[in-house]
């Protein structure tokens, strides 16, 4: 579902990503990938199976020296049911979502 209004994604006192235009799934907030600020997201090589969604894939956050692994992910390549969240990033491990 389309969410209209502005949310934004805060760990250690900066700003990872913000948008007005999010997809809420299961109750998280899916951030387009052109709303992150990529200078904080580094690949990791965790993966993890949804039986709907697909296979996900994760990043680790950095911020000033200090990582929070594994606390973004997203689906490069979702099932059809799941094709509206294709790229865009929920977050967990303490990122703090607000709209």
């Amino acid at each position: 579902m389309k969410v209209k209004k502005m949310a934004s994604a805060t760990w250690n006192g900066v700003i990872l990503a913000q948008s007005d235009n999010c997809e809420t799934v299961e109750g998280n907030y899916y951030f387009p990938p052109d709303s992150l600020n990529k200078e904080y997201f580094k690949e990791s090589d965790k993966k993890t199976t949804c039986f709907w969604k697909g296979e996900a894939s994760y990043y680790t956050i950095e911020v000033e020296g200090q990582q929070n692994k594994d606390a973004a992910w997203y689906y490069p390549n979702p099932k059809e049911k799941a094709k509206n969240i294709q790229g865009y990033v929920a977050f967990w491990k303490g990122v703090k979502v607000e709209s």
